[in-house]
């Protein structure tokens, strides 16, 4: 298998901080990691998911995702990147409001251009 370059590096990392920044709630800092015209396609609704465009869109979700999913937390089950694409398999888990717990898997395919996330679409099993 071949070495992964700087580059595939670089950008796993700019992924890796923007979940760790989103399980820790920190809008500022996942702002940061996002360009001005980032693009983000959530899961919901099926079949296709909402699409959201630029960075106060983007932005405007995560708020929203963040005030309403108090519980939630995303674990990276596989991460790796090919130069500007990076591609990570996760686990997203929450508790819900009456106490319930559950689960999904997904996948997301990144964009990442600059140092910052440009693109970042999202789908699940199920």
């Amino acid at each position: 298998m071949n070495n992964p370059s700087e580059s595939d590096l670089a950008g796993v990392a700019t992924v890796t901080r923007f979940n760790d920044a989103l399980n820790a709630r920190d809008l500022a800092a996942m702002q940061a990691l996002l360009a001005l015209d980032t693009v983000f396609e959530n899961t919901n609704p099926p079949p296709d998911g909402q699409r959201y465009a630029g960075l106060a869109a983007v932005c405007a979700f995560w708020e929203d995702f963040l005030r309403s999913s108090s519980q939630a937390h995303f674990e990276i089950e596989e991460i790796f990147g090919s130069g500007d694409r990076v591609v990570m398999r996760w686990l997203y888990r929450w508790t819900d409001p009456e106490g319930l717990r559950g689960h999904i898997r997904g996948v997301d395919l990144y964009r990442v251009s600059g140092g910052l996330i440009a693109e970042k679409l999202s789908y699940v099993k199920g």
